[in-house]
């Protein structure tokens, strides 16, 4: 039987959640490390956030420490997508045991960088699996121009088979506990680096 992109996304997903939990701590700490050597000279710059689930990999740290430099937004749901709100206390659990903050009247369509959780990644295109609901897709579809994209596995799962549709979302660089990986075609990231 020929791998579908469903029969990946369920078996990444297995794999996610049985994770080791002893481990979780320091697959963290790996991630931070990469995403702050990343991000380490970038000021004053849009970045899109994601707010984890238990068993995303957890990049509060790093959000935290970007705070200081820069505006930080977080995916606020609505409908069959999302808009992005600046990220501001308290955050309030919704639907899928997402935590969001408050919703905001300013339409903001520009992103400088965008951290954006993947469940897989078809290695073909370095395109992303997520959860099925198609929100990224539906959300990178509609700015006007394309952030540097980086994706965050909390597991490495990959494959090269050619799953994908030509609306899922690539990425400038794929984060996991034991690598940074970079796509030859794109270039490293530039934004408000001084």
């Amino acid at each position: 039987m020929p791998l579908t992109k469903s029969i990946f996304r369920k078996n990444c997903l297995k794999k996610m959640k049985n994770a080791p939990k002893e481990s979780r701590f320091y697959r963290n700490a790996m991630i931070n490390k990469q995403l702050m050597l990343e991000l380490n000279n970038v000021k004053n710059a849009r970045i899109l956030f994601y707010y984890p689930l238990p068993f995303e990999a957890d990049i509060r740290k790093t959000l935290n420490k970007m705070r200081k430099n820069c505006e930080i937004l977080i995916p606020f749901m609505q409908d069959s997508s999302f808009k992005i709100v600046p990220f501001r206390l308290p955050l309030k659990k919704k639907n899928f045991g997402i935590y969001e903050a408050g919703n905001t009247i300013r339409n903001i369509n520009k992103i400088d960088i965008a951290i954006v959780p993947a469940v897989g990644i078809a290695t073909t295109k370095m395109q992303r699996v997520g959860f099925g609901k198609g929100m990224y897709d539906r959300f990178f579809s509609k700015l006007k121009k394309r952030p540097y994209t980086i994706f965050v596995q909390a597991q490495t799962c990959f494959t090269k088979e050619n799953i994908c549709d030509s609306y899922d979302i690539k990425c400038d660089l794929l984060l996991t506990p034991k690598n940074a990986i970079e796509p030859k075609e794109y270039n490293r990231l530039k934004i408000g680096k001084k």
